[in-house]
């Protein structure tokens, strides 16, 4: 068994953890966070494809983190659901769930999307 130091580490371990169980029944939803930009994308891990992605760079908005994050939830939303795409787990990575992650989630959940 490893032996890690940080929270954060522990915290990503015991996330991918659950979702590797969980993989077979549904898609994963996972989310980049850099300090400039937000990435997000559906992935099937069976396959090994993305099948829908999106990202800040495709916004030409300028505004506070927090509501473009929300912007993201609802686009990458829209597009899973436009190829019948309902039903997903969030992989948050390392990241607590606050902040510009719950507002990313908050904005999919609005759109349509179930995780």
């Amino acid at each position: 068994m490893a032996c890690y130091s940080n929270s954060a580490e522990k915290r990503k371990i015991r996330v991918r953890f659950k979702l590797r169980k969980a993989s077979r029944k549904r898609l994963r939803l996972t989310v980049f966070r850099s300090n400039k930009h937000f990435y997000a994308q559906i992935i099937d891990d069976i396959r090994g494809i993305s099948l829908v992605s999106a990202s800040t760079l495709e916004i030409k908005e300028v505004g506070k983190n927090i509501e473009i994050a929300k912007q993201i939830g609802k686009k990458i939303a829209e597009r899973a659901l436009d190829i019948d795409i309902k039903s997903v787990y969030l992989d948050r990575g390392q990241r607590k769930y606050h902040g510009r992650i719950k507002a990313f989630a908050e904005g999919a959940r609005e759109s349509g999307l179930d995780f």
